[in-house]
């Protein structure tokens, strides 16, 4: 088996979703009383958020390739950044490492595409919904992207950053995702990306009527195939 090395603590209520989801899906497959090989690094997510606020993307990459060694020097065998919107580090964190990244846009194109689906809605904080990051991967494999007008992406974004990385969980704000999901439904979205790691404790499929992709159990999926994948 080999190791998973986590970038956590963005936030770290994900975080532990990722360490859980990742130990119950290896014994899932290999029974017993086996778990997962993992190696953690946990940020202050304080000091990522500060920096988002101004858009400080130059020390946000630092402070994620940094993570990303100590991962490396820990024996990784791969690593897993557990968040959508830091992935906007992801090109650093190969340029500076010889470890393979197993990047969140890549697993959940390759999920939507095998479903056959063409048109996406996808949710997340304001940075991941507005950059390019993740719609050009999502491009690459011919999916089309689309997202919530700005007062919507107002909403989904104030409601991760207020609510979900705090452990929130408001009854309220599902019904103001349901409604976004509604509205991207009707522009044609085949399916809905659930593009930040936190909003899968809010939204689940049986809120919606088309697909979600969960992009954290999707993540997760990938990283212990990966893991448990024979030399």
């Amino acid at each position: 088996m080999k190791t998973i090395g986590l970038i956590g603590g963005l936030s770290w209520e994900s975080s532990a979703l990722y360490y859980n989801l990742i130990n119950k899906k290896v014994n899932e497959i290999l029974g017993g009383f086996h778990s997962a090989k993992c190696v953690l690094v946990s940020v202050d997510f304080a000091e990522i958020e500060k920096l988002q606020k101004i858009e400080d993307w130059d020390s946000q990459n630092k402070i994620m390739v940094q993570s990303a060694k100590q991962l490396e020097n820990a024996g990784a065998d791969l690593i897993v950044l557990c968040t959508n919107t830091m992935h906007i580090s992801s090109d650093e964190i190969i340029k500076n490492t010889s470890v393979p990244f197993l990047h969140i846009a890549n697993a959940t194109a390759e999920n939507i595409k095998e479903k056959g689906l063409k048109k996406i809605a996808l949710l997340g904080t304001k940075f991941t919904m507005e950059k390019d990051f993740y719609k050009d991967i999502l491009n690459d494999f011919g999916i089309e992207t689309i997202i919530p007008n700005e007062k919507d992406r107002g909403f989904v974004h104030d409601i991760i950053y207020k609510e979900l990385v705090q452990g929130i969980i408001n009854n309220n704000s599902r019904e103001v995702y349901k409604k976004v999901i509604q509205d991207l439904e009707k522009r044609g979205a085949e399916g809905v990306i659930l593009g930040c790691t936190e909003i899968p404790l809010l939204i689940q499929q049986n809120d919606v009527d088309i697909p979600i992709f969960d992009t954290t159990k999707i993540h997760v999926e990938s990283a212990v195939k990966i893991a448990l994948k024979s030399k």
